[in-house]
């Protein structure tokens, strides 16, 4: 296996030429001396706090200033952060305080406004984000940390789509390798400027900083609320590597790109759910020079599998092989590894995997158990849930979340398979597959679909259906088809398919 030398992860501001941009925000660009700079004075305000060693302190704001360089500055200071989704709702904001014990919560003024009494636990200080830069002028600025790899350095919130939100915790190495891995295998250099669209609450859109200033490269970070916005930017900030999950590659397919938005792209990368066949090809037409990696990941170890950009066009289905850092195992139902042709859950070891999840034991005694007896890694692993298969090429194929499964008559159902099958189509530009309880069925398939621009939804009713009758079994076929203009999509851009279940399952009762 490789050799790790993970370093703590406020040392990534000294990656880059003391002069080359860093950090490209709005009416301001920031080299890597002033990244340096500027973490050192936001680490000496937070040391100024005088809170014990491994505080928690989150920030929940859109991307700017404070937002980019609290994951950096927070370890640097000895405290751990805890960075909360802008689109969270006060009730959830609420839940992550008090579960975490923040000690400080930093946001803008907007947000804070939006909080009610009770949502802020009684011993957390609140500061206004607006006021934090000028407040750092004049504080002792703080040199890079010599932090033990190992110590907790970020607790990162899942979304929430199976139950509340669990903070997974991350030590610098976890963030550090993760940052190296993906560097590396993305090939990013110097050169290179990264369009961060992701939240950086989502272990996705935060590796867009580390991987990039790992590389040396710049990041220039975009809230949007329109596709076009995120088209724009690529093209007057000749940006050349964009990440986003399917739902956004399908909006950003919808948009115009010109010449001028195309040309610089390099790279285009998309983790947070399948790509599919359909997806791949029309990223492909539409960015014919720009490498496309297809990758998969939880936040539970960060990064598992890519597939090189030369494989995508044979294999448009594939997620790839492990990562740097990463082992990657199929674990069959009766405990043997998976080979060639088989299925199995995904089980991913080695330095990537978090230490769990913040003060909840149980489930993490659920996910984080001994990797399995054939393991190079060894020591503890995550058993993701997640289903994928093998094919003749030794390439991983993911088929679905093991509770997201289908039952219906005796016969387990892939969603990703009939999903992948009405995408074909043509006819559909997203959907989700859904198994609704019913009582002779067990469960029928139910399929929330959002047609393609320019489909009328008549046509396209009558059509996927004869179509999905053509390339699916009996077995397979939805029982409902419900159209939908828009579908909901949770706080990192991915589908909401919980709460499409629910809706579903609601009026189906």
């Amino acid at each position: 296996m490789m050799v790790a030398n993970p370093q703590p992860i406020d040392r990534l501001t000294l990656r880059g030429s003391l002069n080359a941009p860093a950090l490209v925000l709005q009416g301001e660009t920031l080299s890597y001396a002033d990244l340096e700079r500027d973490v050192a004075a936001l680490a000496g305000w937070l040391a100024a706090f005088g809170f014990a060693h491994g505080s928690r302190v989150a920030s929940w704001a859109g991307k700017g200033w404070l937002t980019c360089l609290m994951p950096l500055a927070a370890p640097r200071a000895g405290l751990v952060h805890v960075p909360v989704n802008p689109l969270l709702k006060h009730a959830q904001v609420a839940h992550i305080l008090s579960d975490c014990s923040a000690s400080l919560l930093i946001g803008n003024k907007g947000r804070l406004g939006g909080l009610e009494d009770g949502d802020v636990p009684a011993d957390c200080q609140v500061k206004d984000e607006s006021h934090v830069r000028a407040e750092c002028v004049g504080t002792d600025d703080l040199a890079p940390s010599d932090a033990d790899p190992d110590t907790l350095a970020a607790i990162l919130y899942t979304s929430g789509s199976t139950g509340k939100p669990k903070g997974v915790m991350l030590s610098h190495a976890n963030m550090w390798l993760g940052a190296e891995a993906v560097a590396g295998y993305l090939r990013l250099d110097p050169s290179d400027r990264t369009l961060a669209v992701l939240p950086l609450a989502f272990d996705y859109g935060q590796n867009q900083l580390f991987s990039t200033w790992y590389a040396g490269g710049a990041v220039v970070p975009i809230d949007y609320l329109l596709p076009r916005e995120v088209v724009k930017a690529v093209a007057a900030h000749a940006i050349t590597t964009l990440a986003a999950v399917p739902p956004l590659w399908i909006q950003l397919l919808e948009q115009d790109w010109r010449e001028e938005a195309v040309a610089p792209l390099r790279r285009l990368t998309n983790s947070g759910g399948a790509l599919g066949e359909p997806l791949v090809r029309a990223l492909r037409k539409q960015f014919p020079d720009a490498d496309l990696y297809a990758m998969y990941g939880l936040t539970e170890a960060f990064r598992s599998t890519y597939l090189p950009p030369s494989m995508i066009d044979e294999h448009p289905t594939s997620i790839g092989g492990a990562i740097p850092y990463a082992e990657i195992m199929l674990v069959k139902d009766d405990g043997n590894l998976a080979g060639p042709g088989e299925e199995g859950e995904l089980v991913h070891a080695g330095p990537l995997v978090a230490q769990g999840y913040w003060l909840d034991q149980a489930r993490t005694d659920d996910r984080f158990k001994p990797a399995p007896a054939a393991s190079q890694y060894g020591g503890i692993a995550v058993w993701s849930g997640d289903r994928a298969r093998y094919d003749d090429d030794g390439l991983l194929h993911f088929v679905g979340r093991r509770d997201a499964m289908i039952k219906s008559l005796g016969q387990r159902i892939s969603p990703q398979e009939i999903e992948d099958a009405a995408l074909a189509t043509g006819l559909v530009a997203e959907c989700v597959a859904l198994g609704v309880p019913d009582a002779k069925l067990g469960q029928a398939v139910h399929l929330v679909a959002r047609p393609t621009v320019g489909v009328a939804t008549d046509d396209a009713r009558a059509e996927l259906v004869k179509a999905l009758r053509r390339e699916l079994p009996s077995y397979m076929q939805p029982q409902v088809i419900h159209w939908r203009d828009q579908l909901p999509r949770g706080a990192t851009g991915k589908l909401d398919r919980t709460g499409l279940a629910h809706e579903i399952a609601g009026e189906a009762a």
